[in-house]
This record gives structure tokens, sequence and C-alpha cells, in this order.
């Protein structure tokens, strides 16, 4: 059984689901052990303690840099003896120390269809400001590996959904959670517990039957 330990910094709702599909017996071959917080008052401390997981707060004003923050992260991936991160809402780009301890076992989810509409400063609903700006007729999101670039490591999973004439970024960024992210991210956490993903020539090739 795999430990996953899940990196937040907001609300959780990407943690919510992970804890939804645990709980209906989805993700097969690991368990949330641990969330890690960048931030005290972040809500999914609260659904954590919900769902009865143990959590550990690792503020990042406390650190005078990201490579000083991403040591106290690593150093507590190690105590935690993690087998796979998932970054969910998770606001600190890591130093590259964490991605190359921890090569294709950390995940990410983005709201758009890498590569378009990512890299630094793509976040929240920058994202989804940017999808309406350009005039895109399909959106979504992308779970993939992390690696030493933001939004650049390898592709495990794609889903879309239609953008409307009358779409706000709110409203875009509400239905992609829902029809994507929220169904993607946990089946892309069973499918490396699994081990139903293989990486080659730095693209991952995933193993779907039976999904």
């Amino acid at each position: 059984m795999k430990n996953i330990i899940v990196l937040v910094s907001g609300g959780g709702t990407n943690l919510q689901a992970l804890i939804d599909a645990q709980g209906r017996g989805e993700i097969k071959g690991g368990r949330i052990t641990c969330v890690i917080s960048s931030n005290p008052k972040a809500f999914a401390l609260e659904r954590a303690e919900k769902a009865g997981i143990p959590a550990v707060v690792i503020p990042r004003k406390e650190y005078a840099d990201s490579k000083a923050y991403s040591e106290a992260i690593l150093a507590e991936l190690n105590r935690q003896q993690a087998d796979l991160v998932v970054l969910a809402g998770f606001m600190t780009i890591l130093d590259e120390c964490v991605t190359a301890a921890y090569p294709y076992k950390i995940i990410n989810v983005h709201p758009a269809l890498i590569p378009s509409f990512c890299g630094e400063g793509f976040y929240g609903l920058k994202v989804h400001e940017k999808a309406l700006e350009y005039g895109v007729k399909v959106s979504g999101a992308t779970v993939h590996f992390v690696n030493e670039k933001a939004d650049a490591g390898a592709i495990i999973l794609q889903g879309t959904v239609a953008v409307e004439n009358n779409d706000t970024p709110e409203v875009l960024q509400r239905r992609i959670m829902e029809n994507v992210e929220w169904k993607l991210l946990p089946k892309a956490v069973s499918l490396f517990c699994e081990g139903r993903i293989t990486v080659k020539d730095g693209k991952a090739y995933v193993d779907l039957m039976d999904n």
C-alpha cells in the first residue's frame, strides 16, 4: 500500500475529491497518509481532520526563500515515507531539490489543456481569464508529473469541457473542477498506485484497461 502525501494551500476541493474517492474505494493500491499545508489557516486542514488524516503545517512565510522552504518540505516528505506526492492547490513552486528526490513521483492538476495557458503565473482564475480572452471553444484540465519547470512534466491524463459563449472565469473554473479535475486527479492517483503508468523518453503511458 503506497503512502500518498497531499500538499495544499487553500480550500482543498481537490483534496476533498481524493478523500471522497478513497472513501468509495476508487483509489487502489494506496492511501492518503498525510496532508501538508503551506498555510496554517487553509480550510483543507479541516477537511483532513474530518477525514481522520494526519496533517502537518509548514508555513511558507517562515522561510527566507523557495529553496529553504523546499528543503523543509523535502525533509517532511522523507519523514512521511512518501511514495506519491500530490499537489492539490499547492501555491508554492517547489525547488528542484524536491523534484530531483522524487522523480515521476509528484503529480499536479492544472486547470487547462497543457501546453496552453500554463507555466509560471498561470494559476487560479488567471488561467480561465486567459482562455476566455483567447476565445478557445474547449478547455479542461491536465494531470501531469511535476519536474523542475512549471507545468512542464509528462502528461498523465487530460479531460475537456465545452466553453460557452456567456462563460465567466468563475463559471468555467467550476465546470472544469466538477467535470474534469475532481474525476481525473483521483483516477491518476489510483493508476500510479496500481503501477499502471510508465514513463519512456519523457512521456507518460497509461494502462487504462478495465478503467
